[in-house]
């Protein structure tokens, strides 16, 4: 039997950000590499996570979450606001911990399926150190939600090289 291919995620197209008035480089040069975002959205222990209530008002938590196969992964309750905003409007904009270094995520939230979230609970214990047997039967049920973020685009703002170095992915 042949062994499975790995599906490839595709790297997103870099490009300076429109910032009109902020005096940032013209051009692409001194872009960042997408390995400077990926490497924080790994690092970050805290998140940001804003969602779209339904009255259109915007909600933002802090989660724990990873980053894994090109998607933000997280997991709530299933009654929390965030879940419920998602299950309504899937945009959200998801954040890294750490300002001076800030990865900003734009994306769309779906349920992850069980593959994922098997990857998931290992990899979110051994992060966190973080015991998940309590919630491994809900989460693997599907009872209880993880999401995973696609993006659609990605800013990377490095306060010290602000000017030279601010960075957008687009994903296609």
């Amino acid at each position: 039997m042949p062994a499975k291919k790995k599906k490839r995620i595709p790297k997103p197209k870099a490009s300076r950000p429109r910032i009109p008035g902020y005096g940032l480089t013209a051009g692409n040069k001194g872009l960042l590499p997408w390995s400077w975002a990926e490497q924080r959205l790994k690092k970050s222990h805290n998140y940001w996570i804003s969602t779209v209530k339904p009255d259109g008002s915007p909600h933002t938590m802090v989660v724990w979450g990873l980053w894994q196969n090109g998607s933000f992964l997280f997991s709530t309750g299933s009654k929390s606001v965030k879940a419920r905003n998602l299950a309504q409007n899937k945009a959200c904009v998801v954040c890294s911990e750490g300002a001076q270094e800030a990865v900003i995520v734009e994306g769309v939230a779906r349920i992850a399926g069980v593959p994922a979230r098997r990857i998931f609970l290992t990899t979110y214990e051994r992060k966190y150190k973080f015991d998940m047997k309590a919630m491994k039967q809900d989460i693997l049920s599907m009872k209880e939600p993880v999401f995973a973020v696609r993006p659609h685009v990605v800013f990377g703002l490095w306060e010290k090289y602000f000017v030279e170095k601010s960075t957008r992915w687009k994903f296609e």
